[in-house]
């Protein structure tokens, strides 16, 4: 996750309450997902950005994840994101995912 949106997510955060933010990730592969998603729970690992020791714990999903697909419009969902499903490593994704959200997320 660059730094320009470690910083908007921390600006969000202090604005509107970590409570009250969710992110979505359309990482094509898991572990991209998942290292954007430690970043805006844990805190930036690499602890060159915004985030660096900043434990937010927020919820974090990615796009293919049930979770989001049930919350979207099927018709959208599929328009655009539909074809991606069957090219992503789905299971690998929601598998990193799940787990940084039992590690590190509060929300």
């Amino acid at each position: 996750m660059d730094l320009e949106n470690q910083k908007r997510v921390k600006d969000l955060t202090e604005k509107h309450g970590a409570e009250n933010i969710v992110v979505i990730f359309g990482a094509a592969e898991a572990e991209s997902a998942g290292l954007s998603a430690e970043t805006v729970t844990a805190g930036d690992p690499t602890f060159a950005g915004p985030l660096a020791g900043v434990e937010l714990g927020l919820a974090v999903y990615h796009a293919v994840e049930p979770e989001f697909k049930e919350a979207v419009d099927a018709d959208v969902y599929d328009e655009q994101i539909g074809m991606m499903e069957m090219v992503l490593e789905v299971d690998e994704i929601i598998e990193e995912m799940s787990s940084i959200r039992e590690q590190y997320s509060k929300y």
